[in-house]
């Protein structure tokens, strides 16, 4: 049986060149080895942006523009919104009464994040119990394997520490989700940190040419690098590491000999990126162009996508609640009702 993957994003704003290379480019490629579910998780945004709803909300059909643009077919993924499916809010019900407290509170990326938003009040249950959400999300499809970074490792670990507590208490549902890792390239921001929208350095895989040009031409460069006729150290620049992701490996070598002899400067090191990264983002923005155009077929991927998702998940659930002992095996639920056939409908 082919394994299934889940994985989802926060919709708060359109995505950048760090979200493709450190999860869309291999989203795509995973739709040709596995059942892939792909969630916006709605309600995950809500956790920190509860003041500005409005924002997660028209967030959400630039989430899944940028995902159909870059390559993620409908016709091969599950492509649908958390809050569509009301069995993720269900299931992370039940885990709640299971789960103790410092299970939660010693997930690193809490307090961390806790001190770096501290403009926000996280002293909510709700950004305490987002990796308990989070298991819900995975669980409730039974998705064997989930693509993390490094930094995710610990909310996964919880996940199978909830798993085996649930099964323990209540006998075998749900399987243990695997990690899968990949390499992340580091993509630097306009500043040379991170690129991210809360820094506001990010290209967009949405931004035109000129924008896109505009962000680069001023972009940190190797501060040893003083004038033109300097010269430069590559390993230290922020724009050679965006040359190692996006150029192709003939203009990364000559890039790398140019600039440590001066022979080229930091404008025409960029200028080759730019090059490179507007033929890398004309596709894209063509594709995420015609759906723009098809306001209705784009609403029909986010229909479509949480009727498959929600026959899955409230199987899942009633296993899950039989298992409890909240219902019995051949009880019907409230939201169901019986056909002349005496066959059982939603």
């Amino acid at each position: 049986m082919v394994q299934r993957v889940l994985s989802g994003m926060r919709p708060t704003g359109k995505l950048h060149l760090g979200h493709w290379s450190g999860a869309l480019v291999n989203w795509v490629r995973l739709q040709d080895q596995y059942e892939c579910f792909y969630v916006i998780v709605d309600y995950h945004a809500l956790t920190s942006e509860y003041e500005t709803p409005q924002v997660v909300r028209e967030s959400i059909p630039e989430i899944l523009l940028d995902w159909l643009a870059v390559g993620i077919d409908p016709e091969r993924s599950v492509i649908f919104v958390q809050s569509h499916v009301p069995e993720h809010a269900e299931l992370h019900l039940l885990l709640s009464m299971i789960v103790p407290l410092p299970w939660l509170e010693r997930v690193p990326t809490y307090k961390e994040m806790k001190q770096q938003l501290v403009e926000k009040n996280l002293d909510t249950y709700g950004f305490l119990g987002y990796p308990l959400l989070q298991t819900a999300d995975i669980i409730l499809y039974k998705a064997e394997i989930v693509p993390v970074g490094e930094d995710q490792l610990p909310h996964l670990e919880l996940a199978r520490e909830i798993v085996r507590r649930f099964n323990h208490l209540y006998g075998p549902v749900f399987p243990e989700p695997q990690a899968l890792l990949t390499p992340v390239p580091r993509v630097p921001g306009t500043d040379g940190r991170k690129m991210s929208k809360s820094f506001h350095n990010a290209i967009y895989l949405s931004d035109p040419p000129a924008v896109v040009w505009e962000k680069l031409r001023p972009m940190v460069t190797d501060p040893a690098r003083v004038r033109r006729t300097d010269p430069g150290n590559p390993d230290v620049c922020p724009v050679f590491d965006l040359h190692k992701v996006f150029s192709p490996q003939p203009d990364i070598d000559f890039v790398n000999v140019e600039c440590r002899r001066a022979g080229i400067g930091c404008i025409d090191c960029k200028q080759i990126l730019f090059k490179n990264l507007s033929g890398f983002l004309e596709p894209i923005q063509a594709r995420r162009r015609d759906w723009e155009a098809r306001r209705d077929d784009l609403m029909g991927v986010l229909h479509e996508g949480a009727q498959k998702a929600r026959a899955i998940a409230h199987e899942t659930l009633r296993e899950a609640q039989t298992a409890v002992g909240l219902i019995t095996p051949d009880e019907v639920r409230p939201r169901e009702k019986r056909t002349e056939d005496g066959k059982v409908g939603p």
